[in-house]
């Protein structure tokens, strides 16, 4: 700043004034003559010199800045800050695909199929065929960086109908199922990091069949299922797991008792339990919500149709697309807002013990049933379905988990003759552009 203050006190120091009016008083004492003076010249050469030695420092000093030239004839390529439409490389289109991957270590169905905080899948249990009462304990890791499976710890127990949550912590809870000597109420835990499992706490009752859903608080929440006991019942009674204590306590019952429901935790915390099986005679219609801050249920809007077995997706817009069950082809959304649930399209297929996954871009993939190797699409921008393509082969009973790279990896379950467990594994590719 020192400096800058010197050089404009310079500049302040040219009498500029003073100067110009000597020029004047000297060119009007000289007769106009054709050829000027010697003297006229240098007076005017001195002022030339003057003026560009004030505009050179005025430059040097950064006051004053030149325009800068731009030529004319320059490409594109030479102004990195603009671009065209016909310089932009087109982003290849890939249409949605099934592609085969690695096998499972063995054939299983009625299996889980969890997905790690470090992209792997961990799929536990089942068994090995509809009539064959062999169940498995084995666990076993999908790794979708080499397409591989490895087998990793097996669980205390064989299990099938069981649930498989993954906790805040990073570790997995199994809970329930049947095993050799009926339904079940032990639980435990799966630790990534050893590849172990651990017991934990017993549920209070037995349960095959059940639901359990995370909570915002970090418990889980188990409802309904069948438990063998002394009578053999379906359940209206739920639970809650403390993942910090590994403790189980009771919480208020639903107001109808159901196995084969589903259960979907709402964006506003509650959870939705619709429809099921209620035991000796019926399927159910009936909806109810669970308030994990009160630990009570209250009835909503029933559904148009009673369901079992059927799927529940919640959809980015916060509603939940039901749909499925026997030979039930049609679909349904929940509105939380409202309680009510209004019909949306139909599939083209009906189907039961399948799968339904939502895909980053918000759509719904349907995959399988019974002698079915069809998977189709709904989108809720329409509320229609559309066909994509087909499975390698036809499955039930198997999961369908999504990647992170947005790939489905569709797992296990049994063939079209429905008897016999599967070991084959595919993926589904959305595809792009579409």
């Amino acid at each position: 700043m020192t400096d800058l203050h010197t050089r404009f006190r310079t500049l302040d120091d040219l009498r500029t004034p003073d100067l110009w009016r000597e020029i004047e008083g000297r060119a009007l004492a000289v007769e106009p003559r054709p050829v000027r003076s010697l003297a006229w010249v240098l007076i005017v050469v001195m002022l030339l010199l003057t003026v560009a030695i004030g505009g050179a420092a005025l430059i040097g000093s950064g006051i004053l800045k030149l325009p800068v030239s731009v030529d004319a004839s320059a490409t594109p390529s030479s102004t990195p800050h603009e671009s065209t439409s016909a310089s932009s490389t087109p982003v290849e289109q890939r249409p949605p695909a099934w592609t085969a991957t690695g096998n499972m270590d063995g054939v299983r169905s009625g299996h889980t199929a969890t997905l790690l905080p470090d992209g792997k899948v961990l799929v536990t249990g089942g068994s090995i065929g509809y009539f064959s009462g062999e169940l498995l304990a084995s666990a076993e890791l999908y790794d979708p960086g080499s397409g591989s499976w490895t087998a990793t710890g097996s669980m205390a127990a064989a299990r099938d109908g069981h649930t498989a949550t993954l906790l805040p912590d990073g570790t997995v809870l199994v809970a329930g199922g049947v095993g050799s000597s009926g339904e079940l109420a032990s639980a435990e835990l799966y630790d990534p990091r050893s590849g172990t499992w651990v017991p934990t706490g017993n549920m209070i009752e037995t349960r095959f069949t059940h639901t359990a859903t995370l909570l915002r608080d970090g418990k889980v929440l188990v409802a309904g299922g069948f438990s063998g006991g002394d009578s053999g019942s379906t359940l209206a009674s739920a639970e809650l797991y403390d993942p910090s204590s590994g403790s189980w306590t009771a919480t208020g019952n639903m107001v109808a008792a159901r196995q084969f429901q589903t259960a979907t935790l709402l964006p506003d915390g509650t959870v939705l339990v619709a429809g099921g099986w209620d035991g000796p005679s019926r399927g159910l219609a009936s909806a109810e919500l669970y308030d994990p801050g009160s630990g009570t249920w209250t009835a909503t809007g029933s559904m148009a149709a009673a369901r079992f077995t059927h799927t529940a997706t919640l959809l980015r817009d916060g509603k939940v697309l039901v749909t499925g069950s026997g030979d039930l082809a049609s679909a349904e959304l929940y509105d939380p807002g409202s309680g009510t649930w209004t019909a949306t399209g139909a599939r083209a297929e009906a189907r039961s013990t399948y799968t339904a996954t939502l895909l980053p871009d918000g759509k719904v993939l349907v995959t399988g049933n019974g002698d079915l190797a069809s998977a189709e699409l709904y989108d809720p921008g329409s509320g229609t379905w559309t066909a994509t393509g087909n499975m390698h082969g036809a499955r039930s009973y198997h999961t369908a988990t999504l990647l992170p790279d947005g790939t489905v990896l569709v797992a296990g379950g049994l063939s079209s003759s429905g008897l016999d467990a599967l070991a084959s594994a595919e993926l589904y590719d959305p595809g792009s552009g579409s």
